[in-house]
């Protein structure tokens, strides 16, 4: 009998163990599940810090704003008139992030519900698609080549290409760029793309933004500086040394850009610029900023 004891008494062990076991696998199983929800979240935020990480599968670009609370918009830094970072006080100041604060009024209810990320001509086409900022307000023209990548709002400043010279220098229009003339430009801009179509003979020179390409033209590197007239007039007046020269060669309609397809934030955008006109705000901006009053559409 005492065989069959022990043997009965080492499978009653074996169950209870097997028992217990399968009890704390599925306590295990349980709080596994709890830290993938958590890790989940965790992801959530950390994907809220960009623009476009809190959007919810379906929801819109404009769900996603006004759930955040916060408009994220591309400026640039370095352009004068239109966005340019004072380096003691770090805010950034010019008619694009003025533009940009009225549209967050209108957008998400606070003009302080913005903010701002630096872009260049380079890179805001990509900052904007890979989800980093909600739209760019950044002097871009409108073009049919863009308009493959991006959605485009209403026009909202109308600029037209032109030359910032040293004063004194020869360069009175674009029919003095000959062979040999060096003419510097911007990385990704319709600028380049523009003096090599008007000036087919002249030397390019590509800088990453303006200021560098500014500093390159102080330096000597170059005989004149080509971008839209606003910008350049920004830059004369940073330095009385230098002055724009000969009317403007192209067209250059600034407009917004959104991810393609957010037709709910395009019409928002549309919408808010529409207000600004109509309540005399835009007029104000632009007289505060170009330091003259707008065309009439």
């Amino acid at each position: 009998m005492k065989p069959r004891k022990w043997l009965f008494a080492c499978v009653l062990t074996t169950l209870i163990a097997a028992i217990a076991l399968t009890g704390c696998g599925a306590k295990n199983d349980t709080n596994a599940g709890s830290n993938g929800a958590s890790n989940g979240n965790a992801a959530s935020g950390d994907a809220a810090g960009n623009a476009g990480g809190d959007q919810a599968a379906g929801s819109s670009a404009l769900d996603a704003v006004k759930s955040r609370g916060k408009l994220v918009v591309g400026v640039k830094f370095d352009t004068k008139l239109f966005g340019l970072k004072d380096p003691a006080s770090g805010s950034v100041e010019g008619f694009d992030v003025d533009i940009a604060k009225a549209l967050a009024k209108e957008i998400v209810g606070d003009e302080t519900k913005i903010e701002l990320k630096e872009v260049t001509s380079k890179t805001r086409i990509p900052m904007l698609n890979n989800g980093d900022i909600d739209m760019i307000v950044a002097t871009m023209t409108i073009t049919e080549e863009r308009k493959k990548e991006v959605d485009f709002s209403d026009v909202y400043f109308k600029a037209g290409q032109s030359l910032l010279v040293k004063k004194g220098s020869p360069i009175k229009s674009i029919d003095d760029i000959k062979k040999g003339t060096k003419v510097l430009a911007v990385k990704g801009s319709t600028s380049v793309d523009n003096i090599k179509e008007k000036a087919p003979d002249a030397t390019v020179l590509e800088f990453d933004n303006y200021q560098d390409a500014f500093s390159a033209l102080k330096a000597g590197q170059g005989d004149t500086l080509t971008t839209d007239n606003a910008i350049l007039y920004g830059m004369a007046a940073q330095d009385p040394n230098y002055e724009v020269v000969g009317e403007p060669f192209t067209d250059e309609p600034y407009g917004i850009a959104i991810k393609k397809g957010e037709t709910a934030l395009l019409d928002a955008v549309n919408a808010g610029l529409k207000k600004l006109n109509d309540s005399g705000a835009y007029k104000e901006i632009y007289e505060k900023w170009i330091g003259e009053t707008p065309a009439a559409n």
